[in-house]
C-alpha cells in the first residue's frame, strides 16, 4: 500500500507540475530584446513643379566640358584600330587626333 501511495504521489506530481519560470516573457516584449526604434519620420510630400506654356524656354549656352588628354588618346587609338590601321600608324594617327 505504501508503494502504491508513492507511485501515485509521484505521478500526480508530474501531470500536475509546476509552469516553468525561467520561461516566462512579459506581455510587452522580452525582457532581453533590445527597445524598438522611434518609427522614421512621414515623407515630404511636393508639389511637381509644372511647366509653364507660355513662358519663355531656358537655354543651356554653356559649352560641354573638353576630355582630357588621356581620354582623348585613348578615343582615338581604339578608332584607329577599328579603321584597321596597324600598331605603328595608330601612334601616329593618335598624335595627329588627340590634339
Amino acid at each position: 500500500m505504501r508503494r502504491v501511495s508513492i507511485c501515485f504521489a509521484l505521478l500526480a506530481a508530474l501531470f500536475v507540475g509546476q509552469p516553468a519560470h525561467a520561461q516566462y516573457v512579459s506581455p510587452g516584449a522580452s525582457r532581453l530584446a533590445p527597445p524598438l526604434p522611434a518609427p522614421p519620420p512621414p515623407p515630404k510630400i511636393e508639389v511637381p513643379k509644372v511647366p509653364q506654356f507660355d513662358a519663355p524656354p531656358r537655354y543651356n549656352y554653356q559649352p560641354l566640358p573638353r576630355n582630357s588628354f588621356s581620354d582623348r588618346v585613348t578615343k582615338c587609338l581604339h578608332d584607329g584600330a577599328a579603321a584597321g590601321l596597324g600598331p605603328a600608324d595608330r601612334g601616329t594617327y593618335a598624335r595627329m587626333c588627340a590634339n
